[in-house]
This record gives structure tokens, sequence and C-alpha cells, in this order.
């Protein structure tokens, strides 16, 4: 029934297997790949058409993960897979970037790739997985994709590269890297490194091209045995006549514009030259008036491009490894908690820090159950920032993946949880832009976080960088423009302290670099890096000492693992009573780490003060501020400690008589108290007399010590019962006093065993 092709290799110490012809057979192109117990499934479709007037690639991209792959439910109200989440919009971008550009230029129909995970083992990584099954279903469904390609993960742990770790691994060692590429070239990069050497990281590229090209192989031979028959396509390009006549209409008025140094001019100028060619195409067909537009934009990249590699001459004046001008602000913004802007040219980003408590942590409900996030990044886009009108709201996918490239750089260099329990959320509003606003924001997020006071391991700084390649002549671009990223073939990003890489993104425009163009980009970005890191240090050079006086302030203190219950009290009362008293914020692990938090340091003091008091055991002898919570005829009980009472007895109020409680003390005031004692049972016998209500010192104890009961001999009278049997009365022990029943001085009635009457 089913004609299935089938393609298995060992792959990473696991057998990959890539399926075709059983599921989705009325798609242009499916797979079914696995990897271990994970498995994804892609499939293809193309439209066989190009709708009127469409002069684009309509390419999109689906990657969906399916909790059933791991065997749970989804969490909310519906109990179903929503929209996108922010790791599955990620991947999608993943899968998209190295495969664009291996469509032949001039295909315009519509195509539709989706992802899914349908297994999920835990340990093997399905955004690999997906990578390379979406491009085994594009070269199988007919279609013009000069490809395959395939992808691989690299990480590196003591001096040794590994392929495809997992997520555990990955954590324990130095490199979180993704490749994908052809056989012949690198296609794309994206990474997070804890300070790696340029060295280390074209290592890394290099090992998993290596273990790319056997992946490759095997969807070839896929290919050979399912593949379905090519699309007839033309494509071919008639457009010479077309492009020098517009060469010799405009072709001066470009040359002019693009050496215009200022964007808005050199806009209108480019606008104007535009608008000249718009005029002499009016009376044409509409398909030759989109033609020419398109043929204007080649021109427009032969002209610059021809500029930089002939003269060396960029858009804005500059050497290819200039950088533009620097301007760093730190704590414009008066109430938050750490704030920069930084200006880099006509790219500029507004960056804000805030501090928060663990509450504020971001959870994550993925294939590996509920996760929790403490470092944040959201980078905003807005439409005036290129000075053009448009969308504004919800973040697309170009502001979600610039985001994560900004929390990849700046992720390695933050402080340990331990030593530093904050929640940390770095917002970029990119204000102006012309040329790399994500790496503004990795450099005004820095900022940012050393204004807040986050005491970062090293600053980071991030620059982009381009290329131009003709033939075996190439240029590398820094700091590169708008424009030139829009003209030119690489937009490479790199990103990383004085001390080496922390992040590293490259999306090729052509069909791959070469390692001598890699390995020059990494040395002139480095210098690059070096010199925005010096510009970055004349605003701020280390992190701040204090916190803003509007962040909250954490304090930590472990207890006894046995004194959490005591700490939270049956259904939460205690700990909930600590919050509503003091004000502060209280956290526990079940470590019995508590944390406590507020911008009020006296809030967090009493707080901590409280807990001390439920968890530590009181010191006979020792000295505490206490308040009175009860009054009796024959005291009044003290709270001391938080979470301690006892009992200040009336005759240890004061060195002299007491006849009422109430002359001396009143219910909710402060006191100053000594531990006399504490009986096996822990009740507390406390003094007030010996310590100086005012200072808290202790006095010397003036009153004389009791004398013991002298020895009355046998009772004598009639009553008696001498031994002799003689009728007489029973020893009773001593005569109880007329107060015994509970006079303001009066006997033991009441008392816990432990107290006497002096």
């Amino acid at each position: 029934m089913f004609d299935v092709k089938k393609v298995e290799m060992e792959w990473g110490g696991k057998t990959l297997t890539l399926e075709t012809g059983r599921i989705a057979r009325q798609a242009d192109g499916a797979v079914l790949a696995t990897h271990g117990e994970t498995v994804v499934l892609c499939a293809v479709t193309a439209a066989k058409s190009v709708k009127e007037g469409q002069d684009f690639f309509p390419l999109t991209v689906h990657y969906q993960e399916k909790f059933s792959a791991a065997g749970r439910i989804p969490g909310g109200f519906f109990k179903r897979e929503r929209g996108a989440t922010e790791k599955e919009t990620l991947v999608s971008r993943l899968i998209d970037r190295p495969v664009r550009p291996l469509f032949p230029e001039g295909f315009y129909n519509e195509i539709n790739v989706i992802c899914q995970v349908l297994s999920y083992d835990g340990e093997t990584e399905p955004d690999i997985l997906a990578m390379i099954a979406a491009s085994a279903a594009l070269t199988i469904s007919g279609v013009p994709f000069m490809g395959p390609i395939a992808a691989a993960r690299v990480g590196y742990k003591e001096g040794e590269y590994q392929l495809n770790p997992n997520m555990a691994e990955v954590a324990e060692g130095e490199l979180d890297l993704v490749v994908a590429a052809t056989g012949n070239a690198v296609m794309m990069v994206e990474s997070e490194a804890k300070e790696l050497s340029e060295e280390v990281m074209l290592g890394a590229v290099l090992y998993a091209h290596d273990e790319i090209k056997k992946v490759c192989n095997a969807i070839i031979d896929l290919a050979e045995q399912a593949a379905k028959d090519p699309w007839e396509i033309d494509l071919s390009d008639n457009t010479a006549d077309m492009k020098a006549e517009l060469k010799k209409l405009i072709g001066k008025d470009i040359a002019a514009a693009y050496k215009i140094t200022d964007k808005s001019k050199r806009s209108n100028a480019l606008n104007e030259a535009r608008a000249k060619a718009k005029e002499h195409y009016a009376s044409a067909e509409p398909q030759t008036q989109m033609v020419a537009g398109k043929v204007m934009k080649k021109l427009e990249a032969e002209i610059v491009r021809g500029a930089i590699l002939k003269d060396g001459q960029r858009i804005d004046g500059r050497k290819v490894n200039q950088i533009r001008p620097i301007e760093s602000i730190v704590g414009f913004l008066p109430r938050t908690h750490g704030s920069a802007l930084f200006t880099r040219g006509e790219t500029q980003a507004i960056c804000t820090t805030t501090l928060g408590t663990k509450d504020s942590e971001q959870m994550i409900d993925g294939l590996d159950g509920l996760s929790y996030s403490n470092f944040m990044l959201h980078y905003n886009f807005p439409p005036y920032s290129v000075g053009e009108v448009g969308r504004f709201g919800a973040p697309g996918r170009r502001e979600v993946g610039h985001g994560k490239l900004a929390w990849r750089a700046l992720h390695p260099v933050l402080p340990k949880f331990d030593d530093f329990p904050y929640t940390i959320r770095i917002l970029s509003d990119i204000t102006e832009s012309n040329g790399s606003s994500s790496m503004a924001t990795v450099c005004g997020g820095c900022l940012s976080m050393m204004d807040a006071g986050v005491p970062i391991e090293n600053p980071v700084s991030g620059i982009a960088m381009g290329l131009i390649l003709e033939g075996d002549e190439f240029a590398v671009l820094s700091d590169i423009l708008g424009d030139e990223d829009h003209l030119g073939d690489m937009d490479f990003k790199v990103a990383g302290s004085a001390n080496g890489i922390t992040t590293m993104q490259m999306d090729i425009k052509i069909a791959g670099i070469t390692e001598e163009i890699f390995k020059a980009a990494l040395t002139q970005a480095k210098e690059g890096r070096a010199h925005i890191l010096g510009e970055m240090t004349k605003a701020l050079g280390t992190s701040r000492t204090e916190l803003s006086s509007h962040a909250p302030r954490i304090e930590t203190l472990q207890i006894d693992k046995t004194k959490i219950r005591d700490v939270i009290g049956t259904g939460g009362k205690v700990i909930r009573e600590i919050v509503a008293e003091t004000g502060a914020k209280v956290d526990i692990d079940d470590e019995g780490l508590v944390k406590v938090s507020s911008s009020d340091g006296a809030a967090i003091e009493a707080a901590i003060n409280w807990i001390k008091g439920i968890v530590e055991e009181a010191e006979i002898g020792k000295i505490y501020d206490g308040k009175v919570v009860n009054i009796v005829d024959f005291g009044a009980f003290v709270n001391f400690m938080g979470g301690k009472d006892g009992l200040v007895h009336v005759s240890e109020m004061k060195n002299e008589r007491v006849e009422k409680v109430t002359d001396v003390v009143t219910e909710g005031q402060e006191v100053k108290v000594k531990v006399l004692e504490i009986d096996p049972r822990g009740k507390v016998r406390l003094s007030m007399r010996v310590v100086d209500q005012e200072t808290g010192e202790e006095l010397e104890d003036t009153r004389p010590a009791r004398e013991p009961r002298a020895d009355r001999g046998p009772r004598k009278g009639g009553n008696d019962r001498g031994r002799d049997g003689g009728r007489g009365r029973r020893d009773r022990g001593p005569k109880r006093d007329a107060g015994e029943k509970g006079g303001s001085d009066g006997g033991d009635a009441g008392l816990p065993d432990f107290i006497t009457q002096d």
C-alpha cells in the first residue's frame, strides 16, 4: 500500500533515519525524520502559480512542538497547543534563514514548510532534526531548491568539541553553537559561548560542517530514490537592455545619492531618482513597471558594491573597518533601576534594566515541562525608528529573534543566581535604526545592567559585519549600515567581552562563504568590538556597587530544613503574617534558603528577625528586644525573637515591690528582657529588672538573695499526728499566703511549673 523510501546512518552515536512515502502523501514533499527517539514530520507544499503583481518570494516556515510528543498535556484553560511560543518562533527562523537564499532569484511561488515534533525523548533536541527534515522535504518536492542543507549542534567542554549534545551537556559546557550548511559552504551560524576565542569558534564551525556533509549525502541518497520531477520554470534574465537604459537615465543620480552621508537626505535623493524612473515607465504595462523596479534595485546594488570593491568607498564615506561615532549615557531615566541611551551613528537604543524577586521569573511550559527563567530581554522596533508608518503592537518574528540574539550575548556574563538572587529584565526600545539595532541592544543592555548594579563578570559589546563578494574579490565591512546590509552578501554579528566571544550569528545571502572569508570577518570584528567597548567604558567602566534606591533589596538566610514548616505555618499562616506585618516578600526553597526582599531595608530587617526568632533557640543569660503581648495578674507575657514567648513575673519587673502589673507595662509596649531560665518543656522565664530599659545593658542584681526557710520543727497541739500514732495534723508543707489565689504579689496558682514566688 505504501511505497516507502528510507535512508539510515549512524550520526553522533544515534541512528538518523529519513523516511518518505508513508505519511502526508498529498504534500509536494514530506519526510519523517527520526534521531534517537525524537521524531519530526516536515511537509512542504508549493503554489503552482504566482499571484499577479507579486514581486517577492513568500516562503513561510512553521515549527510546532506537540505536547503529546513528551507525554504531556498543555497547561492553561484550553488544554491544546495555542499560538507559537518563543522557542517555536526562534526555530522557525532557524529553518528559514539558511533555506531562503537557496531559491533562485525571480522565483515567487508561495511555499509552506510545516515541521511538527511528534515524539521527544528528552535528550535529542528536535530543532536540528527539524532543519534536516525541512531540507529533505524541499529536496524531494521538485521545487527549484538549490540544496540540500543540513544542520548540527556543537558543544565544547574541556577542550573537546561535542556533536549534538543534549541541553544538560550544553549547560555544563562552554558552547551552544548551531550551524547550517550545504555540502560546500556554511550558510548560517547561531551560538552562545562563555567568552571563547575566535580560534575555538571557527574550529567549532568547521567541525560542524564536516559532520553536516555526511547528512547532506544521506539526503541526496533519499532524493535519488524518491524525488519528484523538478519544476520547469523560466527564470532567464532578459533585463540587460532595461538595466542599460536605467543606468543611462539615472545612474549618475544614484551614484550621487549614495555619496550623501545623512540617511534622510540620501533617502530623499534616491526617491527622486526612483520617481524619474517611474515616470519614464508610466505608460508601460504593469508587469514591465514591476520588472523596472526590480532592475533598479539591482542597479543600486551594482553601483554601491562596485564603489566599495574598487575604491574602498562606503556609502557614508567610512573605511571598510571604521566604526561610526558612539555616544553612551547611563542613568538618564530617574525612576528605573538602571538605564542607558546608546547611540552609534544613526542607530539608537534606550535600554532599561529592572530587578525583581523570584515571583517575577518567567514560567516556560515546553516539552521538558515547566521551567523558570530569571533573565529576560525584550526588544521592540517601532516604525518611527526608520521614519515610517506601520504596524505597532505585539512583537513579530524579527523582534523575537533580535531580542534572543542580544539575550545570548549577555547571558554568559551574568552573575550566578546564588550570588545575585534577582530576576533581571532588560527592555530595549529602538528609537533610531540604520544598521544593527540588535548589537546596539547588546551594548545598551550591558550598560543598563551595570547602571543597575548587576555585578556582571565582564562588559560586553557587539558589532555587525557585512560582506561584498564578487568572484574571488571580497571586502569585509565593519559596523554596516542598513543599506549595506540590504545590498551586501552577509549579515555577521559578533558580541563578546575583552576575554572572548559570547555570541556569533551569521546569515549568508549567497551560496555560502569560505574559511578565508570567515576568518577575516572574525579578526576584523574583534578589532571593532574592542573599539566599541572602549567607547562604552567612557560612560561607565564597571558595575555600580550600590543598587538603585527604587530597586528591591534581597537578603538571604539559611535555616535548618526541619524548621521550614515552622516558618510557613499551617496553611501558610505564619509566612503570610510575616509578609503582612513587615511588608517584605519572603520566599523559601526546599533546602531552607530564605530570600527576603523589599525596597525598604527596615522591612527586610524586621522579617529576618522574625524568622530568626522562629528558627533560633533562646540563650540563657542573653538580652533580647521584646513586646508585651498579654498581661495577667501575676506578670506579663513578652514576645521576643519574633516567634518566642516568655513570662516576666511581677517580681522580675522591678527591684521594688510592684502592686499591679499595669503600673509597669502595657500591652504592645517594647521592652528589653533577659532570659533567666528555660525549662525542659521549653517554657521561658524572663526578667526586666536586671536590664536597663533605655540602653539594653545588663544591670547588677542588687536585690538581696532569698534566705532559706528555717526548720520550725514538729507542730504542737492535740490535733498533731506524731510518729507514735497520736492523732495530729498531716504535714502539708509550707502554709500558703493569703495571696496564693491570684493576688498581685501572690503565690503560684496558675503559673508555669517552674515559677515560684520569692
